[in-house]
């Protein structure tokens, strides 16, 4: 979440304080479950056919909205299991499951079983009523035993949502000083190195770190940045991890890079997104492998609400899909 002078720049980084979007015009029903509308989106819409960025071919991408709830806005993270099943965490503490649909040829077809809920402060309440400074969540991860980790910036934290419904808890975070609303973007599970082990990256520094609910955290790889900032990072087959980056300048508008690392921390390749390309504040990412060795990448835009200092940008709800296979 950010705060940004002027409304070139509200289209920009990250969330912004921002009024709600509109109610739905007529009754909803009560509960969680919600429809997700998709409308499917090109690669790139002055070549309509393109499907290829270098090794990565394009396996769809849709605008995400639904006319049930005004919260579905804002997505910062997401994972998603390679049965299809998604997680993701919008940026007012808002809980978003659903299921991937694909088409006959494999390509993202939209969502459905979608259920939203708004996260619980430590003491039950809804993190939302507590402002932003307390809401502002960036990154999740879901642990082997199911339960949820959620990290904040403004009020740096990291909070442990149990798979048992109990109330959230604070779990160990890295002990640095944090640049205000610039902290732990980016947050993984770490099952290669326990199985209450998690990852951290700092967006600002390119910082990660691995911690343990039963320990602290330690200083893993530091990550050059060359100008960008760290949002969001998945675990790869063989130890390899993904890393998305994102950046923005009045000249280029958004630029999204996603880099591949192996174990070792080599570079073995990497994907920039950029106009004319269909792009906008792409900051979640999730990396599912499939049956036949390729990864298929998701990454979600944080759309700020579509508002900024009660103006309309023009951002979107986006989730792309990427086929990669190792060069």
């Amino acid at each position: 979440m950010r705060r940004i002078a002027g409304l070139a720049l509200a289209l920009a980084l990250g969330s912004c304080a921002a009024p709600m979007a509109p109610l739905p015009l007529q009754p909803v029903a009560v509960g969680a479950a919600i429809q997700v509308d998709a409308e499917a989106v090109p690669l790139d819409p002055t070549n309509p056919g393109r499907e290829r960025i270098g090794n990565f071919t394009y396996a769809g991408g849709l605008v995400l909205t639904s006319r049930q709830t005004s919260r579905l806005h804002g997505l910062s993270d997401l994972k998603v299991s390679p049965d299809g099943r998604l997680l993701a965490i919008g940026d007012q503490s808002d809980l978003l499951e659903a299921r991937v649909v694909l088409d006959a040829k494999g390509r993202l077809a939209g969502l459905t079983d979608a259920t939203m809920i708004a996260l619980k402060e430590t003491t039950g309440a809804d993190l939302y009523v507590g402002g932003q400074r307390e809401y502002d969540s960036e990154g999740i991860a879901r642990l082997a035993n199911g339960d949820i980790l959620v990290s904040f910036e403004q009020h740096d934290r990291i909070l442990l949502f149990a798979r048992d419904g109990a109330l959230p808890r604070p779990v160990p975070q890295p002990d640095v000083k944090f640049t205000d609303n610039k902290g732990m973007e980016a947050l993984i599970a770490a099952p290669d190195v326990a199985a209450d082990a998690y990852r951290v990256g700092l967006e600002d520094r390119g910082w990660t770190f691995v911690c343990r609910i039963s320990t602290t955290c330690v200083r893993d790889r530091d990550l050059d940045l060359a100008g960008s900032e760290l949002v969001a990072m998945d675990n790869l087959p063989g130890g390899g991890l993904a890393y998305l980056l994102r950046s923005y300048s009045v000249l280029r508008g958004n630029v999204v890079q996603l880099r591949i690392l192996d174990r070792t921390g080599r570079l073995v390749d990497s994907l920039e997104i950029a106009r004319p390309l269909t792009v906008d504040n792409l900051e979640g990412l999730a990396a599912a492998p499939q049956p036949d060795g390729r990864v298929r990448f998701y990454l979600v835009s944080d759309d700020n609400f579509g508002f900024y200092d009660g103006r309309p940008t023009g951002q979107r709800t986006l989730l792309l899909a990427f086929d990669w296979t190792r060069p």
